[in-house]
């Protein structure tokens, strides 16, 4: 890796050969640099066979880049199971400009690239740190192009950051191009950046090029028919017309095949090789098995095998290797060739004295891999080696590494049991990294005969993990195998126990009333087992009376023992044991509150606190923000956004889901498939559109989505008075009622039923939520309970709780249910004829559904409203800010008092990124201020 300013001319004359036809590309090269020079960075991904000229388009992207500070980058097959090597390498010129890095983004580079001990960062957060570094030395310095060859031999962590920066860069004066052969798991991990395909050359520039370097003249039809022959592949053309006669070249273009580029450029290649000594080929074997290019570590190696320290000098090999600070072959094949063209006994002891040279200048991970390559079979001293590396790789982060480097241990392990436990170790990780498909294929090789309690409990729990992760057919499984796992830790390991009984919680959450497999009494009852109360501890009076099983003190103990409790006793016994659990979480901070901040939300929907569930799912979002969780906020942004729908407003829901819809590009996802059913219903999309998305995820066993998204429908026909349909939608779920969630609904229920004349139906729920209130003292459950009171009263006895339902939810910020409840009490006046008073209500209830989003509600205030008299409040909703999703995040972020490192931190952008957004926002806007910004966005 090098780190130059590039303001020479181009280099020599066979560079520009390579280059005969790629008008189009280099046009692609210079649009980039052009952007990225005028402050809008972005990447491209160049992909193609050996031979076919990336590497000759990266050097061309180093000679267009004048004025550009160049960094670069390649990738090593021997560094690809050594976490964020490549971010190390490609960080170290830039490592002056880490002191302006936010302290956890210069902590999270220092551990992931080996340099300091610490938590394990996320590589998310290690991108943003990337990103700090890149957009610090363009201020510093100059615009930054970044070129990365051999990208698909990077490590995956390094690989992962590098997309994630390059995905970033939007108002920054950094350019990024890749060169990776074309295949999947890269694809995988660089999507969502443009890619530049590159192809063989057209005939009229082959040949051109054939022509030019061939040795002896070559008619045009013949250098056709050869360049047809090799498709284009400028390599091909040149070093084949180096080795082959005119003559020959004829023969080969009349073949009826085509020449197979590859093997035969790497036959050409081996021919090069055995023209030297034994000797000197012995040293290029070396070299080519060390494949990061370490002239030390090669130089160590070839003494332990008789080599003196300068072989690899002499001027016969200077054509195919390079050499400076490191090590490079002329091309990719050359290593290739030497390498498999080797007798696998010489390789073996090439590797052998590479491990050794390594572990004597403290190259652990490179020590480890080479030892592996030497051995064949199993070998419990170098797995165990493997082992410890793939230790480091944890403790850096490198979950992807991690799992890659225990594979390769199980291989070397004979089987049973410690094999077992490297299998399930490396899916874990796997799962962990993203990697679903290998985490599955890992526990398919898993020996279950000989499996100990814990290794199977470990197995389960992936196994259930890995189905919620590709919403595999075995979703609906999910609460009892967590059961099974949970029992199998057991005796052996109390928190593994306790977190696998969560999980269990967690997944009946998801997959709500399918889940038959585990009535809801036997999870409650497993729920309180684990929390230390036994089947024989009982409640007298409120008392807990333990015979001989002792209450749990953890954190994960005290929210068992309330789930527990709420499944299994009075609501009255529940609420002090909810509290207590609630409290626990918010003591909690860091990557504590990362573990239980979500399963918060079933804790405090019970208690019907909105101020809690804003409060434990916000901090859980900043926490997973600070520490650069991806995963975590991505979950809590999502349950936010549900909760919102019932204690907030649409508007404030889709704005976080515009968050996971960013998040989710960010990482290389396609974020147009996002969908929040619910959401949907609520802003007016089409019944059927989710209805389909209901039923697709009741099919794909998400019992959740499927309730939330119909009971949204359900209040959608409420607004819109179809209450014959509304109350058909929600009486399934009031005959078969599931914990926190069904009780959200039974005013709504109560809205229906009474609507249709079923009054004394509707009574009983109406009573469940008085006596709800009068337990937990919420002012949402009051104030919902006096709504529906209301409506199952008399007219002469309506008023009252139609008044203290508005004035109970209206220091709440629960604002749509508080514009429903001024919505309910105007009809009611209207239909008594008191008009002044009705219009003060329906117009306060329009103004509220306007701002909060709710259109189908809106309509029905002004409809309203408009048998009473036109008024302008009856006119159309007032118009919305014209801003994308994310200049709106911004806008709101920064009128909040946020400073623009912190929204760079909060939404995984650079502050240049948000200086950027700003200005625009505020000059189409109008506003110079952020103050004057505060009060624009309220105005709208």
């Amino acid at each position: 890796m090098a780190d130059v300013t590039w303001g020479g001319p181009p280099a020599a004359g066979d560079r520009r050969a390579r280059l005969l036809g790629r008008d189009d590309e280099l046009r692609r090269i210079t649009e980039l640099l052009a952007a990225a020079r005028g402050g809008h960075g972005g990447g491209l991904v160049v992909n193609g066979e050996p031979g076919i000229g990336k590497t000759a388009l990266l050097e061309a992207t180093a000679s267009a880049a004048e004025g550009f500070r160049l960094l670069r980058l390649d990738g090593y097959e021997a560094e690809s199971a050594i976490p964020f090597a490549g971010v190390h390498r490609l960080t170290i010129p830039l490592r002056e400009h880490v002191m302006v890095l936010p302290q956890r983004q210069q902590q999270a580079l220092q551990v992931a690239t080996g340099l300091a001990d610490g938590p394990p960062p996320d590589r998310y957060l290690v991108g943003l740190g990337v990103l700090g570094l890149l957009t610090a030395a363009v201020v510093s310095t100059s615009p930054v192009v970044c070129v990365v060859d051999d990208a698909h031999l990077l490590d995956a962590e390094s690989l992962d950051v590098l997309a994630f920066v390059t995905r970033r860069l939007e108002a920054d004066r950094v350019a990024f191009v890749f060169a990776a052969r074309d295949e999947p798991q890269v694809a995988e991990r660089l999507a969502g950046l443009p890619v530049l395909r590159l192809l063989g050359l057209a005939t009229g520039p082959a040949v051109r090029l054939l022509t030019s370097v061939s040795r002896e003249p070559i008619d045009p039809a013949t250098a056709a028919r050869v360049a047809a022959a090799t498709g284009g592949n400028p390599l091909a053309l040149i070093d084949l017309a180096d080795e082959l006669s005119v003559r020959e070249l004829t023969q080969s273009s009349v073949d009826a095949e085509p020449i197979p580029v590859g093997g035969r450029l790497e036959a050409f290649y081996l021919r090069q090789v055995r023209r030297a000594a034994p000797q000197q080929q012995l040293w290029l074997l070396i070299a080519a098995a060390e494949s990061t290019g370490n002239v030390d570590l090669v130089r160590a190696a070839a003494r332990r095998l008789g080599l003196a320290g300068t072989w690899g000098d002499e001027p016969e090999l200077r054509g195919l290797v390079e050499f400076g600070t490191s090590l490079r072959f002329r091309h990719a094949l050359v290593p290739s060739a030497t390498y498999n063209g080797a007798a696998g006994a010489e390789r073996r002891r090439v590797h052998g004295a590479l491990a050794e040279a390594a572990e004597s200048l403290g190259l652990v991970e490179l020590a480890a891999w080479h030892a592996a390559k030497a051995t064949i079979g199993t070998d419990e001293h170098v797995a165990g080696r493997l082992e410890r590396v793939a230790e480091l790789a944890g403790r850096r982060g490198g979950f992807m590494s991690r799992a890659g480097v225990l594979t390769q241990a199980s291989r070397l392990t004979r089987p049973g049991p410690v094999r077992n436990g490297r299998l399930v170790a490396a899916a874990e990780a796997a799962l962990a990294a993203g990697a679903a498909g290998l985490a599955r294929s890992l526990v398919d090789e898993v020996g279950e005969e000989s499996l100990d309690p814990v290794t199977r409990g470990r197995l389960t729990r992936v196994r259930v993990d890995h189905a919620f992760f590709t919403a595999g057919p075995d979703v609906v499984r999910g609460p009892a195998d967590m059961l099974t796992a949970a029992a199998c830790f057991h005796g052996h390991d109390a928190a593994a126990e306790q977190e696998a009984l969560l999980l269990a919680f967690l997944r009946a959450l998801v997959v709500e009333r399918l889940g038959r497999d585990v009535p809801l009494p036997a999870l409650g009852r497993r729920l309180l087992d684990g929390a230390g109360l036994g089947h024989g501890a009982e409640r007298d009076n409120g008392a807990e009376r333990d015979n001989g099983a002792e209450r749990g003190d953890s954190v994960a103990a005290t929210i068992l023992r309330a789930l527990g409790t709420f499944i299994l006793r009075p609501y009255r016994e529940a609420v002090p044991e909810l509290r207590v659990a609630v409290a626990a979480i918010d003591g909690l901070d860091g990557t504590d509150l990362l573990k239980y901040g979500v399963i918060s939300v079933a804790l405090t929907t019970a208690l019907w606190d909105d101020a809690a569930i804003r409060r434990c799912l916000e901090r859980t979002a900043a926490t997973a923000r600070d520490l650069g969780s991806v995963q975590m906020l991505d979950t809590a942004l999502w349950v936010l956004s549900l909760s919102l729908l019932h204690i907030g407003t649409p508007r404030a829901a889709q704005q976080h889901i515009d968050q996971v819809r960013e998040l989710r590009r960010a990482i290389g996802y396609d974020a147009e498939h996002v969908v929040n059913a619910a959401l949907l219903a609520w802003s007016g999309g089409p019944r059927e559109g989710v209805e389909a998305i209901a039923e697709a995820a009741r099919a794909g066993g998400f019992g959740g989505v499927h309730a939330s998204g119909v009971s949204a429908l359900a209040v959608r026909d409420l607004a819109e008075r179809r209450y014959h349909d509304a109350y058909a939608r929600l009486k399934p779920f009031m005959d078969e009622p599931f914990l926190q969630v069904t009780p959200v609904n039974y005013a709504d229920f109560v809205e229906a039923a009474s609507r249709i004349g079923r009054v004394d139906e509707a009574v009983g729920y109406v009573e469940l939520l008085e006596d709800m209130a009068a337990v937990n003292g919420s002012a949402w459950t009051s104030g919902l309970a006096q709504r529906a009171r209301a409506l199952v009263s008399g007219d002469a006895d309506a008023e009252p709780w139609h008044a203290a339902s508005v004035a109970t939810l209206g220091p709440t910020s629960l604002t749509v249910e508080l514009g429903r409840s001024h919505l309910v009490y105007g009809e009611w006046l209207r239909r008594r004829r008191r008009r002044r008073e009705a219009r003060e209500q329906l117009s306060r209830a329009v103004e509220i559904f306007d701002d909060a989003g709710a259109p189908a509600f809106a309509q029905r205030a002004r409809t309203e409203l408009a048998a009473i008299s036109r008024s302008p409040t009856a006119d159309e909703p007032p118009r919305r800010l014209d801003l994308t999703p994310q200049e709106l995040a911004v806008a709101r972020l920064a009128a909040a008092g946020a400073t623009n490192a912190e929204i760079s931190a909060t939404m995984f952008i650079s502050p240049n990124t948000v200086d950027y957004h700003l200005r625009k926002v505020f000059q189409r806007l109008g506003v110079t201020s952020r103050r004057q910004l505060a009060g624009r966005l309220d105005q709208s």
